[in-house]
């Protein structure tokens, strides 16, 4: 347990995700800038206590939550196993307080600190992000599905302009850019995208592609639904809702272009005829750092681009005819009433079949489609609850077409 105060200027940090991808590179921004973050609190879902254990003790946290109430002897344990390894003498070191169940992630969110961090996968980061908005805190955002499933709940729970700093690459820049100008000055801005493992393919070459093919990435190392999102464009159809939701842009000012160098982040065009572009060398820990300190940058974070070296940088515009996921979630955005929240959850649906060798990849998105036309005409989402209640609609209708196509077949 902690005991000293807390030095001037730095911050203090709860880091919920903390054994994910996220997490674990924000560790290491922190690691490095000890002068600069405390970490206080972490939080993660319980599928790898070893790790959470190591990162509590070499961190010296006061309180570790766990989403799954049935890991907690298993983390007792992994602390012993921990201290260890890490030398502790007998009863050197005393275990953090453990908070355990599905209302975990939300306790900490409230912990004190300065800066929540929320990397929690999926929907269920929504009631994380909404208590840390609730408490004041400043709210590091990597769970994009808090802004797509529940936009206009995360835009009332905001207490001040700000309190939202994005972590994804591309909302991060994009946040960059807006520094330039004023927003009515602001004419549109440009996401870009990798283009995932299809980006040269045409629509009649993606009908027999596989699991395999669509985890291949050119660039990024990411989980196998985040691969998959970014092979359909799924993905950016969900950054594109998340960028209308933070930054109030409409969604016909929002674009989309194809970056396979995925050095160009994104941009913002203004009225004047001026663009500007965040570049970097792909590296999260950027964009991760700079949410953590934000508005101020921690030196060091990530490599610089070179501009000793010569650079050859493709924008083209998306092939919304071979990737329609993109103009699909602009329209569900648009007509609000829960269909950004039916859009993503039965895309996880969908994912799930095609990995299972159920759905074919063209099925997935045709299958989200499906979905949204058939979806009831539900309310402006004014609770978590009423979010949930969506999603559960979503994920059935979707089981429902994806077994009817099975049986087609």
């Amino acid at each position: 347990m902690r005991t000293s105060g807390k030095m001037a200027g730095m911050r203090e940090l709860v880091l919920l995700g903390s054994t994910g991808s996220i997490g674990t590179q924000a560790i290491d921004i922190v690691r490095r800038n000890p002068d600069r973050f405390r970490v206080v609190a972490l939080g993660a879902g319980g599928g790898n206590v070893e790790l959470l254990a190591a990162q509590a003790l070499e961190l010296r946290v006061d309180v570790v939550g766990v989403a799954r109430s049935s890991v907690v002897q298993d983390l007792q344990l992994a602390f012993y196993a921990e201290a260890q390894k890490q030398g502790y003498a007998t009863g050197g070191f005393k275990i953090p307080k453990i908070v355990a169940g599905p209302d975990a992630m939300t306790e900490l969110a409230q912990w004190p600190c300065d800066v929540v961090l929320n990397g929690v996968v999926g929907s269920l980061g929504l009631a994380p992000t909404l208590a840390a908005l609730g408490s004041g805190r400043t709210l590091a955002l990597a769970n994009k599905e808090s802004l797509v499933a529940g936009g206009p709940l995360v835009r009332a729970a905001a207490t001040r302009p700000g309190q939202i700093v994005p972590v994804d690459s591309e909302h991060s820049a994009l946040a960059q850019c807006l520094r330039g100008g004023a927003g009515t000055e602001v004419r549109r801005l440009i996401l870009t995208a990798s283009g995932g493992a299809f980006r040269d393919r045409r629509r009649d070459e993606l009908a027999n592609v596989t699991p395999d093919d669509a985890l291949k990435h050119p660039t990024w190392d990411m989980g196998p639904v985040v691969t998959i999102n970014s092979a359909t464009m799924v993905n950016k159809g969900l950054e594109v809702i998340e960028a209308h939701e933070l930054f109030g842009v409409p969604y016909d000012a929002i674009e989309v272009m194809v970056h396979p160098q995925s050095v160009l982040h994104s941009l913002v065009e203004f009225r004047d005829g001026s663009t500007l572009a965040q570049a970097s060398p792909p590296d999260m820990r950027l964009p991760i750092a700079l949410a953590l300190a934000w508005p101020d940058r921690v030196p060091e974070a990530a490599a610089a681009v070179d501009w000793r070296e010569a650079h050859n940088w493709e924008l083209r515009p998306l092939d919304h005819d071979t990737f329609p996921a993109v103009r699909l979630a602009k329209q569900a955005g648009a007509a609000g009433h829960c269909r950004p929240a039916i859009y993503n959850a039965a895309n996880e649906e969908c994912v799930a079949a095609f990995v299972a060798g159920r759905l074919p990849f063209l099925g997935i998105v045709a299958t989200l489609e499906a979905v949204l036309a058939a979806a009831p005409d539900f309310p402006e989402p004014g609770t978590v609850d009423e979010v949930l209640a969506a999603e559960a609609w979503a994920r059935a209708q979707a089981q429902r077409m994806i077994a009817h196509a099975a049986e087609g077949a």
